[in-house]
């Protein structure tokens, strides 16, 4: 029988690699297909269990098979999947109410989309248009998506398949603080080197009239790297003086994932006049989305309509899963349980030499791998521990701009039990891994 399971594994691999690009990525030697869930826990074809320390690249956020969301899907779908925005949509509209009232922006409107890409993409040319002009600040490091426009701003050359662009862009200092211009500075040397490369930007790279600066609170890709508290309230403050707006990118930070706030920007000391959600609040579904200041999203004059973005089916289980959300307060969970996580990474890392960092907020942890006694990314030893990870049942992701750290994020509503044991899982991995280098 596992002679029959290897070779239809193998056979599925194959047929993987013929239909589909090439540049996309697959984890692990031998890939897995997770064909189940329950809980914080997936199951690959084979009947494997995992518990998933990543949840669909942060996407998974109230947990697998969660009866609240399944049952409104199931309802909606028996009535109707799809309709486009031609059309009243009550749950979206319900959904835009619940969000907008979250958001911390004042008199906001929430306009829709299928993937953080798209929203980000929207974030963008409700910026440009309102401002007139397509210049744009993003931040070294970032990640924003996978389009034509979304690339533009994004500052990971990992992800950048060529120079072109729609806007002109400059990039304010951001990203790693154990190497490059931000390393070993501490809070207040980091806030005030930033703010003062952001007024050289503004002086020699731009005429002055900026549209908007795109910033994620924690950058996601970038390896969950974390700027000091207050360091984007810093930058903004600077921005309002040439009337430029301030896009958060809380594709990966929203709905509480930080533990400490419900959304990353709250931080940052920033009201954000635009702020791009997606990921989590689908729990799977293709949801995302805009919130802005009702003048800037209404400043758009052209006609347009979203044939997929707030579809019956994705807003009504979207709208499930933020009151599972908020009923069961896994914002408070993600701070509890996260603090497991820390504190036994952090204790393993003193035996673990390959471990230069741990870092983040919340559920939302990134555990640098380096090699040992420098900041010299290794990104071979951190698929090695991805590899064993796997081989006892654990999945976690991985980013960075060498790929060399590892990244937490399971769902939000993991128990400490749970928490515990995958923390303990990845330390034995982490201290049995550096052994092998001695």
């Amino acid at each position: 029988m596992a002679e029959i399971e290897s070779t239809l594994h193998s056979g599925w691999l194959m047929r993987h690699k013929a239909v589909m690009p090439k540049w996309l990525s697959l984890y692990y030697d031998s890939p897995i297909e997770l064909v189940s869930g329950e809980g914080r826990h997936v199951f690959d074809r084979d009947g494997r269990r995992y518990l998933d320390f990543f949840g669909g690249i942060l996407t998974t956020m109230t947990g697998y098979n969660v009866k609240e969301v399944v049952s409104a899907i199931s309802k909606q779908a028996e009535k109707m999947i799809h309709s486009s925005t031609l059309y009243l949509i009550s749950p979206m509209i319900e959904l835009a109410e619940e969000i907008a009232t979250l958001s911390g922006i004042e008199d906001p409107k929430v306009f829709f989309t299928t993937s953080g890409t798209e929203a980000n993409d929207a974030a963008l040319l409700l910026a440009t248009a309102y401002r007139g002009t397509n210049q744009i600040i993003a931040v070294r490091n970032s990640y924003h998506g996978r389009s034509f426009s979304a690339l533009s701003v994004t500052a990971n050359t990992h992800y950048r398949a060529n120079s072109y662009s729609p806007f002109q862009v400059s990039y304010v200092l951001g990203g790693s603080r154990l190497r490059g211009p931000l390393a070993n500075l501490g809070d207040q040397e980091y806030i005030e080197r930033g703010v003062t490369d952001l007024e050289d930007v503004l002086q020699t790279q731009t005429n002055g009239h900026v549209a908007a600066l795109i910033a994620e609170p924690i950058q996601g890709v970038g390896g969950f790297a974390v700027p000091p508290d207050g360091y984007f309230g810093q930058i903004q403050r600077v921005l309002k003086s040439s009337g430029a707006l301030y896009i958060s990118d809380e594709v990966q930070t929203g709905w509480g994932r930080t533990g400490e706030n419900f959304w990353g920007y709250k931080a940052q000391g920033v009201t954000p006049d635009i702020v791009t959600f997606a990921k989590g609040i689908g729990n799977g579904l293709a949801l995302a989305g805009v919130v802005a200041r009702a003048e800037i999203m209404d400043a758009f004059s052209a006609a347009s309509i979203s044939t997929f973005g707030g579809s019956p089916l994705a807003a009504a289980g979207g709208l499930a899963n933020l009151r599972y959300l908020l009923a069961n307060k896994l914002q408070e969970n993600a701070l509890k349980t996260g603090s497991v996580l820390f504190a036994t990474l952090n204790s393993a890392s003193s035996e673990a030499p390959a471990v230069a960092d741990v870092r983040g907020k919340g559920l939302m942890i990134g555990v640098e791998i380096c090699e040992p006694g420098t900041v010299t990314p290794d990104p071979t030893t951190t698929s090695r521990v991805m590899e064993l990870a796997k081989e006892k049942g654990l999945l976690v992701g991985k980013g960075g701009l060498a790929g060399n750290v590892l990244r937490i994020a399971p769902p939000l509503s993991l128990t400490e039990d749970e928490a515990r044991y995958g923390a303990e899982v990845l330390a034995e991995v982490l201290i049995d891994v550096s052994r092998e280098g001695n």
